[in-house]
């Protein structure tokens, strides 16, 4: 009788857990269609014009190498997505400037010509308020961001141009060092901001530009605070606090971008969410495909395809275990502990390495929502997190334009 009364109280409590469980998923699904959830980094726009792959079907996330499509962004539930023209590092000479300029021009006139294929779903976004006004038309929001200022070359004036095409904001730098600042995986040269670093900061406040300090150098970053006059953005990084990573903030950092008003956007890249773990013959595998094929930058579309399949073969044969949302929002929960819920956000980094076990692609966002509410976050502490408090940091920005 003993042991039928354990086992009878047992199933009720697992039951409880169960139905407990369930009213935080419902719970959760309320709060996620409620919020306008905005992702404020992808890399999208280098699948766009990749033969076989259409933005307007429900593509494999493997067999695509896409984490993002519109079928997918519906499953989950996002509002808004910036597309980032993201140019990697080349020569930075006169030749290597023009190039990369045109390079970004392509880029952009393909996310035009993809909304405007999909004009029924898909709006470009420009405004801050874009976000809002276009989700209540039942639509998707774009918005355009250039993922490093090489492009701009040297000459700030650029900017214009690029702001005229919708751009609204701009990464600074990328893996390498530019003309305009260092980045957080090179070698110092400038020492943080150059002296056209800070032409190109004050030429984006005038223009009500965000500035994106993700892989900016910690020396960087803080040149670009005190130079500007606008808040700030870090567009996909972490807390290094939580992963030891150059591309991630320190606890310094987020401190003195909580002065200045910005925000940073989490960023999902495992191996920026949580070390990744030792794994020698993954690490041999890739160095054997950059012999291969040289550096990826460098190549063209044809040469960066065959790159790209031997890419993901590694990750076929040596899988590596990956960050979870949990981990993830740790990340997050240490964030708002430090500085405060009005100071992050969410950028994936999806199409550019993002991704988590069980936040794999765009059609599984709901799931960060959801661990969420399991911490006890409130409705409109998520709604912060998922799109406020970037609007209000592009509200800033605007407002700062002359």
């Amino acid at each position: 009788m003993r042991t039928f009364i354990l086992l009878l109280a047992t199933a009720m409590l697992l039951t409880g857990c169960a139905d407990s469980e369930t009213q935080l998923e419902k719970k959760a699904a309320r709060i996620h269609a409620a919020a306008y959830t905005v992702d404020s980094h992808t890399d999208t726009p280098l699948r766009l014009n990749r033969q076989g792959f259409d933005f307007g079907v429900r593509n494999d996330p493997q067999e695509s190498r896409s984490k993002i499509d519109l079928p997918r962004m519906k499953e989950g539930g996002m509002d808004g997505i910036w597309f980032a023209v993201f140019i990697g590092q080349g020569e930075r000479t006169p030749e290597g400037n023009q190039k990369a300029m045109e390079e970004a021009l392509e880029i952009t006139q393909e996310i035009y010509n993809t909304v405007e294929k999909y004009s029924d779903d898909l709006e470009v976004a420009t405004k801050a308020d874009d976000l809002a006004r276009i989700a209540k038309k039942g639509k998707h929001a774009i918005y355009l961001g250039l993922e490093n200022g090489y492009p701009i070359g040297r000459n700030p004036a650029k900017l214009d141009m690029y702001y005229s095409k919708g751009i609204r904001y701009v990464t600074l730098v990328h893996t390498r060092n530019n003309d305009i600042c260092d980045s957080s995986t090179d070698s110092l040269e400038h020492k943080g901001l150059s002296p056209l670093g800070e032409e190109v900061v004050t030429r984006m406040n005038d223009l009500g530009m965000l500035i994106d300090v993700s892989h900016a150098s910690d020396k960087s970053f803080y040149d670009v605070i005190q130079t500007s006059r606008a808040p700030i953005i870090a567009s996909h990084s972490c807390a290094r606090a939580m992963c030891d990573n150059p591309r991630n903030l320190s606890d310094e950092m987020l401190l003195k971008l909580k002065e200045n008003g910005g925000v940073i956007q989490m960023c999902i890249l495992s191996a920026y969410v949580k070390t990744p773990v030792p794994n020698p013959e993954r690490d041999s595998a890739r160095a054997a495909v950059r012999e291969k094929h040289g550096n990826y930058y460098e190549l063209d579309e044809a040469a960066r395809e065959a790159f790209i399949v031997d890419w993901y073969a590694v990750d076929r044969d040596f899988p590596r275990e990956m960050a979870t949302v949990s981990d993830a929002v740790d990340h997050i929960d240490h964030i708002v502990d430090l500085i405060g819920i009005d100071y992050v956000g969410i950028g994936t980094d999806f199409d550019g390495g993002g991704g988590l076990a069980d936040c794999f692609d765009v059609s599984e966002m709901g799931n960060i929502t959801l661990e969420l509410v399991r911490r006890g976050y409130s409705a409109s502490e998520i709604k912060k997190i998922w799109g406020g408090n970037l609007t209000r940091v592009f509200k800033e920005v605007e407002a700062t334009a002359i």
